[in-house]
């Protein structure tokens, strides 16, 4: 069931537990998303700050108020696992990236997964080493991305294409593109192994203000009214038709965890710092938990027509095939949570 089977070890591999109890990923979840003994929605997020609603959403019990319980939680680096991990039945509904849940729709030919909500805007950018001052002295230089074929390794692919610039998948052409984890991203900048990184939050801010990087372009520039998504909410689609209530009370749990992040800035940057401290170790320092939020927009609205644009981007540098995104939608129920709420809808164009 769309490769259940043959990816449920890999999954399993992947996933970093950020909460007790396991996800089910090798156990019988009885095909329908959830096992008989535990009814915990599983969802899964990154120790980002672009996954701020998620983060505070949990930490704030937010989620666990809506749904009745706390829902179980995995952590990702990037998207490409955290799809892996939604296909082998370890997780429910998972936040991630634009270009992930492209190409999950397209891997699944629009049978998997779905996109409810939206969840951020913004909050990525170009950061290199001192000296750099254009796409043309990129020439010959490495640039890190979070993963291959991920939403930031996308758009530094297409916008090197659109400088004239070429940036293979095998990591040949003008610029080499090394796709490693955000956390060692910080570590080979630091130590002059690559040269820049296209990176979202809080990464961006720690390489200009921890490593003296220099921001040469935010990815907010390059879109109408500088709004393009950098993180969405996609569910199971099987879930999705055999829990329409879960989804509905996730998606009430969304809402408010936008809103209080929106109407709190100072705790929701605080509740979201006390999360990344317990995920990776180590607090954020106060200039850049700053320099973040202040880069990213919290908001349910998927922004669309960023997505389709991302798909046509991603479809241009050879990263994905020709693929109908009519349907990857299915924002009934957050627009029924919107009105219920007196908020405006939103779109699916």
């Amino acid at each position: 069931m769309h490769r259940r089977l043959r990816w449920r070890a890999a999954a399993a591999a992947l996933i970093v537990l950020a909460g007790a109890g396991t996800l089910g990923a090798c156990g019988d979840d009885g095909g329908d998303g959830k096992s008989g003994a535990d009814a915990q929605l599983r969802l899964g997020y990154f120790p980002n700050i672009t996954h701020a609603t998620a983060l505070v959403g949990v930490e704030k019990g937010i989620f666990a108020k809506h749904l009745g319980k706390a829902p179980k939680t995995a952590t990702f680096n990037a998207g490409p696992a955290a799809v892996e991990a939604l296909f082998s039945g370890a997780l429910d509904a998972t936040f991630v990236g634009p270009n992930p849940s492209i190409n999950a729709w397209a891997q699944s030919h629009g049978k998997a997964v779905h996109i409810i909500s939206g969840a951020a805007s913004g909050g990525v950018s170009l950061i290199v080493k001192p000296g750099i001052k254009s796409a043309q002295d990129l020439k010959g230089k490495k640039i890190a991305t979070p993963q291959l074929g991920n939403t930031q390794d996308v758009a530094v692919r297409y916008w090197l294409k659109q400088q004239g610039l070429t940036a293979n998948k095998d990591g040949s052409g003008d610029v080499k593109i090394v796709p490693q984890e955000n956390a060692q991203t910080l570590q080979t900048f630091q130590q002059g192994t690559i040269d820049g990184a296209w990176v979202p939050e809080p990464y961006a801010s720690r390489l200009i203000l921890e490593d003296k990087g220099v921001k040469l372009l935010d990815e907010a520039s390059l879109w109408p009214g500088g709004k393009f998504v950098i993180t969405n909410l996609i569910v199971s689609q099987e879930f999705e038709k055999k829990h329409p209530d879960e989804v509905k009370k996730l998606l009430e749990g969304v809402v408010e965890a936008t809103d209080y992040i929106n109407q709190n800035k100072a705790d929701a940057e605080k509740v979201t710092n006390d999360a990344l401290t317990k995920l990776s170790g180590k607090p954020l320092k106060q200039d850049v938990l700053d320099s973040a939020f202040k880069s990213i927009t919290f908001t349910v609205d998927p922004v669309a027509s960023s997505l389709t644009a991302g798909a046509q981007h991603a479809e241009q540098i050879g990263l994905l095939q020709k693929t109908d995104l009519n349907g990857i939608y299915s924002l009934g129920p957050l627009n029924d949570v919107l009105k219920a709420s007196g908020k405006a809808q939103v779109s699916d164009k």
